[in-house]
């Protein structure tokens, strides 16, 4: 039984057993006084009373029911009709640029196949390895398939074409780079899940914001903070974790049509330098950014007998340049956006008081925050005295070599699954439903580039790429290095800057070894050069962040970050050849496959 219910503009349905009659539609207001079922004579009945122009009707409904028969009627609409409505559906849901460019991969794979020839002594085995290429490259610069999807391709196409076995392309997805990753990401969420890196952010903002407000020294403060984040997690969740920080600083100024000119340039400083500090600090570690992974385990793909890339040997080489390019983003900033007598404007509004406030929010820290801190530390000291010099070996000499920073990365990670945090009886510091944003795409990603690395070296590709990029040879070393940052640095804003690493790494191995180089000169800036994504909001989801906070307009982004891109290039540059070198002991000859050695007698002979 239902009474006195208003309808107006609308159709009512009555629903028995799931499917609805509709009663009455119209501009009319409606009155529904009875509505009533009786299922011993297979009937109900409905009594309305509709309000139309202020005259009342009074209807009544009494409708047969047979139970063998449905109560809406059954439309039979025509089968050639509706075939045309699904056609047409199909051909529109195709028919978007998306599918092209779906088609373009497999088409220029096609292309390769039939039209290119590398000659009889070669086999099929470097052309099908350039059709790969060309399916995988156009999928990843255009994002026509969800990038992790297209980082699982080589693990049909690589079988299919004949480049290697499934168990090959499989090792590729799990080594001790990929571990490494792993491990870290975990730390990472568990930092993140306690609020470390913001007590952390906040502490080291009210050390730097100084009495009275110094503009400059606060957004030192800032930008460090985000920088040492930054090294210790992906610049991307460092991004995430820092804005937020960043934006409730930035709450306390003025906004709208009254904010004071000073103001405003103060929140594109501080945006600015967080997300491109994000990226700075990123380079100076080894787990810092998914870029530097892919060229250490490239170099380990292409160079298994060369000495390996530790922690603790980028971090000689990456927190130099780091420091160097830290410090001109600094001063670009404080150039164009820290003006003089901004500080007694900003001095209303930013002080300690409410930095103290957030921090007291946040409580004393807990058994849990300390726990983690020091697994975390733990980790850091085991990464950088595995290999120490050659006189003192460090740790690792104690396993012959059989542990890597994967190893540590993942014991020091299972320790958080072990430990309890004090807060709930059984609880742990971390379980696997804490883990569920483990960036599977970057590790895809990893594999896939190994696995590209691999192929391009044992089809014979490497040596086709060799030979073509001979005209290179007479080049001078400080013409080229300058240009592969400015390439990569391009080619960066417009796709990942993981991609790009992979794109472009086996290539500059390929001029290395034309002009007689060691291959770290050139993949080096190669690889750093693909994380000067500084331009458009586009160039990586650390910009996007910060481009979504409102602040921040491109024409700022390309206004800091042309230079920025031009002093990095500059910096890397010069510092590779030199503190490079010395770190990386380029001086030392790099043992080449056997066919690329072979192809290197035989052209000293001609010469």
């Amino acid at each position: 039984m239902i009474s006195s219910i208003f309808f107006d503009y609308i159709t009512f349905p009555i629903y028995i057993c799931g499917d609805s009659i509709p009663l009455f539609s119209g501009s009319s207001s409606v009155f529904l006084q009875t509505l009533h079922y009786c299922t011993s004579s297979s009937q109900f009945s409905v009594k309305m009373i509709v309000d139309t122009n202020h005259v009342a009707e009074t209807r009544s409904a009494s409708i047969d029911i047979d139970p063998r028969t449905p109560l809406l009627p059954v439309l039979h609409q025509d089968p050639i009709i509706k075939r045309s409505q699904s056609v047409h559906s199909i051909i529109s849901s195709l028919l978007i640029p998306n599918t092209a460019f779906i088609l373009l991969g497999p088409l220029l794979c096609l292309l390769i196949c039939l039209f290119v020839d590398f000659g009889d002594d070669r086999g099929n085995g470097a052309r099908n390895m350039l059709a790969i290429l060309a399916w995988v490259f156009t999928w990843w610069l255009t994002v026509a398939v969800p990038m992790p999807v297209t980082s699982m391709s080589p693990l049909f196409l690589f079988p299919v074409f004949g480049i290697a076995g499934a168990d090959q392309v499989a090792r590729s997805y799990m080594d001790d780079v990929i571990s490494l990753v792993l491990g870290s990401f975990i730390l990472a969420l568990a930092v993140e899940h306690y609020n470390i890196h913001k007590r952390l952010a906040l502490n080291i903002t009210l050390l730097f914001c100084g009495d009275p407000l110094n503009p400059a020294l606060l957004l030192l403060g800032i930008c460090g903070t985000t920088a040492f984040v930054s090294m210790w997690m992906h610049n991307v969740a460092a991004a995430m974790m820092m804005v937020p920080v960043a934006t409730g600083i930035l709450q306390r100024l003025p906004s709208g049509i009254g904010q004071p000119e000073a103001a405003n340039k103060f929140c594109k400083a501080v945006i600015l330098g967080v997300i491109y500090s994000a990226a700075i600090g990123g380079m100076s570690t080894l787990t810092g950014t998914g870029v530097n992974l892919i060229m250490v385990g490239m170099w380990k793909s292409y160079f298994p007998e060369a000495p390996a890339i530790g922690f603790n040997k980028w971090l000689f080489f990456g927190f130099p340049l780091a420091v160097v390019i830290f410090f001109s983003l600094w001063g670009i900033l404080c150039l164009l956006y820290c003006s003089r007598g901004s500080g007694r404007v900003l001095s209303a509004y930013l002080d300690k008081t409410h930095l103290k406030r957030e921090l007291d929010l946040l409580g004393p820290t807990s058994f849990a925050e300390k726990m983690v801190l020091s697994v975390f530390s733990m980790l850091i000291v085991l990464w950088m005295t595995r290999n120490i010099t050659d006189d003192v070996p460090g740790w690792g000499a104690l396993f012959q070599g059989r542990a890597g920073d994967g190893t540590v990365s993942v014991m020091m990670a299972t320790l958080l699954f072990i430990i309890p945090n004090k807060k709930q009886k059984g609880e742990k510091l971390m379980d696997w439903n804490k883990c569920k944003k483990l960036p599977w795409n970057i590790i895809l990603l990893l594999g896939a580039g190994f696995a590209i690395a691999d192929g391009v070296r044992t089809s014979g590709l490497a040596d086709v790429l060799s030979e073509a990029l001979a005209f290179l040879e007479e080049a001078p070393y400080w013409a080229i290095a300058p240009a592969v940052c400015l390439i990569s640095g391009t080619i960066t804003e417009f796709t990942s800057n993981n991609a790009t690493t992979t794109l472009l790494i086996p290539l500059l191995i390929q001029i290395a070894q034309t002009m007689h180089l060691h291959p770290l000169l050139l993949m080096i800036p190669g690889s750093i050069g693909a994380q000067f994504a500084f331009l458009l909001p586009t160039g990586t989801p650390s910009n996007t962040v910060g481009f979504s906070t409102g602040h921040i307009e491109i024409t700022d982004m390309i206004k800091t970050g042309l230079p920025l891109k031009l002093a990095g290039s500059l910096a890397l540059s010069l510092l590779m050849p030199t503190l490079g070198a010395c770190v990386f002991e380029t001086s030392m000859e790099v043992l080449y496959p056997t066919s690329w050695q072979r192809r290197a007698v035989e052209h000293l002979f001609m010469k």
